[in-house]
């Protein structure tokens, strides 16, 4: 099969590719580095040199590549959460922006299906774990509920996209090599710096996925029913348990844990929010559907 990875050399990208490559597609990998051309071009693919804000030249490349399938990992993450608020106006920009010009352009090159990176930690509260059928969390603080915004607006634009096959994946919080959440990665350095704590009970949800399992679910997702995924693991856990068991993988020293009113006073709405009312993801339909089987998360089993 034809496949054209947009966002092919960020973190999720780069073991995509050689997934896909493995089971032996024929795949185009996008980026505009030259530190990214040259892995995605040892992994075994074709690599198209453009940017998601030219229009032509994006039609022009997917056309080139004879894609079936187009896979929309578009982002414009820092390198480190700590810069997330300054990041996230290119980041949405990009994503909604040029994620827009790759999905009309695959329209009119006449590929069959669309993979959209989608969040399975954003969704709207309640009671347990959110199914597929739930929305986002549009009225939470101001910045998850922008991130929340644009997440339903993909969404509601792939759904809208009738002449095509729409797939959208929410993906829990990345972990693993190349991602934050790994023994090098940026937040393992915060919390052996005691830089992140735990807010009032710790009671905040989090969804993970190990970038790996994450890359496997998304091949699988060119030949799934057309739908909404939630590609996260077994292991939903509360703040008060995985930050710790986290800190101890890293080699941290225990988390720090402070009241809900100091971390309103010392960072913001959107700290309370992560800390103690994000909900987490059931993963039952692409259990069902077809067959993921996530690792359990490594720093609880460690």
């Amino acid at each position: 099969m034809n496949v054209f990875v947009a966002g092919a050399s960020g973190a999720i990208g780069r073991p995509l590719v050689a997934e896909l490559v493995r089971r032996g597609h024929a795949v185009t990998g996008m980026t505009r580095s030259d530190a990214g051309a040259k892995a995605l071009a040892e992994l075994g693919a074709t690599v198209a040199r453009v940017s998601a804000f030219d229009a032509e030249g994006l039609e022009q490349a997917l056309r080139a590549s004879r894609a079936e399938v187009v896979i929309d990992e578009l982002t414009a993450l820092p390198k480190s959460p700590a810069d997330m608020a300054e990041a996230a106006a290119g980041d949405r920009r990009l994503r909604l922006e040029g994620g827009g010009n790759l999905l009309a352009a695959t329209r009119r090159c006449g590929a069959r299906r669309y993979i959209q990176q989608a969040s399975g930690f954003f969704l709207r509260p309640g009671i347990g774990l959110g199914d597929e059928s739930e929305g986002m969390a549009v009225d939470a603080s101001p910045r998850i509920a922008g991130s929340a915004r644009a997440y339903a607006e993909l969404e509601a634009r792939l759904q809208a996209a009738g002449d095509i096959e729409g797939v959208a994946l929410r993906y829990g919080f990345y972990y693993g090599p190349g991602t934050w959440y790994h023994t090098d990665g940026a937040s393992a350095d915060q919390v052996r710096r005691g830089e992140v704590p735990i807010i009032g009970d710790g009671e905040g949800v989090w969804s993970w996925i190990h970038i790996d399992d994450a890359a496997f679910a998304t091949a699988d997702a060119l030949t799934a029913p057309p739908g909404i995924y939630h590609i996260v693991d077994d292991d939903p856990s509360p703040v008060s348990a995985w930050l710790p068991a986290f800190a101890r993988f890293v080699g941290a020293p225990p988390p720090p844990h402070i009241t809900v009113e100091q971390a309103l006073a010392a960072a913001s709405e959107d700290a309370v929010y992560y800390g103690t009312q994000l909900r987490g993801a059931s993963n039952a339909k692409a259990k069902r559907i077809f067959g993921f089987r996530p690792r359990r998360l490594e720093w609880l089993t460690a």
